[in-house]
């Protein structure tokens, strides 16, 4: 029997039904007031989410193109830059900086564990410390499953002369990010994660001391130079042609995150994290990611000796019609990832644990069927 498809992945994430009738509609165009309605309601709901009084620009990109218009925006050739990396988003940062001709400095923190402020502040008070223009950081690491303490790194980087520019690509809307209070100068969110959307779309939210950096830029950029998004912004409206259904469909989303309550959600989430975890461990499977620094957006879970984890995220998929993701690069065949963000229930998930289980099975691994899903029942709040 043919299921519609669960992804349990970290991006992109499953779209309500609410958000894909919008999608549906006839296209209308970018420069017209019907246009400019559905965009204003969809940044002042950004705004909201972000929680922050700053603009939150829209550019039609993936998150990653989002991080790097962060990043050629803020800086000019040679400015020395920190990238606390705990994973392969981290990694992409120092890429994107590298690329563009930055002095890269890196805290390279192995792989399932997150980055201890203490570490960047020992550094920015160290020798190579000096002239640092900007500290970058990824918060939700979905590569490792691991999650950084942003309001601990804002904390360390208060009063200093120097941009604080987080990846909340797959965080923003899932998990708190207090955006002002913490003091994050740039964030980047992208569309098909938390928000429940295609993807496509990236945000990104712009603090008055950025605005100065990004005013100073001499890193080459046009097509996503953030003074002309400022500028268009104060219009209503985006400076080139943009992707008005996903647009429409942003508001759509975003209305119904802020029906559900920003920190309904983040508990909705907390809540899924935390069965899944106890679920896997019930079921003799390890956690790829240090519980203390553990996400509640995605959980890693490393393969068991002699089993083609492969083969189990195969089975699950074609079989029992549930996507979850592998590991990526080093860890490719050597973790799987369950993915609960966005428009994700308890259903969702014991769902996911019935096919996990049945396909661990299949592939040779003991297991007492049933067990996980009576652990995550056991934490569930449904």
């Amino acid at each position: 029997m043919q299921r519609e498809k669960l992804l349990m992945t970290p991006g992109p994430t499953m779209i309500p039904h609410r958000v894909r009738e919008t999608m549906a509609r006839q296209i209308i165009h970018h420069r017209t007031k019907e246009f400019e309605h559905y965009f204003e309601k969809m940044n002042e709901g950004l705004k909201k989410v972000f929680q922050t009084q700053n603009p939150v620009l829209t550019l039609v990109s993936s998150g990653t193109c989002g991080m790097e218009a962060a990043v050629v925006n803020s800086f000019s050739p040679d400015d020395k830059v920190l990238v606390a990396s705990t994973g392969v988003f981290g990694d992409r940062f120092v890429k994107i900086a590298s690329r563009f001709g930055l002095d890269v400095k890196v805290i390279s923190v192995p792989w399932g564990h997150g980055v201890d402020p203490k570490e960047i502040e020992d550094f920015l008070n160290g020798p190579d410390g000096k002239d640092v223009k900007g500290v970058l950081v990824t918060h939700n690491e979905t590569s490792t499953g691991v999650a950084n303490d942003l309001e601990k790194i804002g904390m360390v980087l208060k009063d200093r002369d120097c941009l604080f520019i987080v990846d909340a690509i797959s965080s923003m809307g899932g998990m708190e990010v207090k955006t002002d209070e913490w003091g994050i100068d740039i964030a980047v969110a992208g569309s098909q994660k938390a928000f429940m959307l295609p993807p496509g779309l990236a945000f990104v939210s712009v603090s008055e001391k950025a605005w100065k950096a990004i005013e100073k830029s001499k890193l080459p950029k046009f097509y996503y130079d953030f003074l002309a998004y400022r500028k268009s912004l104060n219009n209503k409206t985006t400076p080139y042609t943009t992707a008005a259904s996903l647009v429409i469909a942003a508001s759509e989303a975003i209305e119904m995150m802020l029906e559900e309550g920003l920190e309904n959600i983040f508990a909705r989430h907390k809540n899924l994290g935390e069965a899944c975890r106890a679920a896997v461990k019930a079921i003799g499977l390890q956690l790829f990611a240090d519980e203390n620094f553990a996400s509640d957006l995605i959980t890693a879970i490393k393969a068991p000796e002699g089993i083609d984890i492969e083969q189990v995220r195969k089975t699950m998929n074609l079989q029992y019609d549930i996507m979850i993701a592998g590991g990526q690069q080093n860890l490719k065949g050597k973790i799987i990832r369950i993915g609960h963000m966005g428009y994700v229930d308890g259903f969702d998930l014991i769902r996911t644990l019935v096919a996990l289980e049945l396909s661990l099975s299949k592939a040779g691994y003991p297991v007492e069927l049933g067990t996980a899903v009576s652990a995550a029942l056991k934490v569930l709040k449904m």
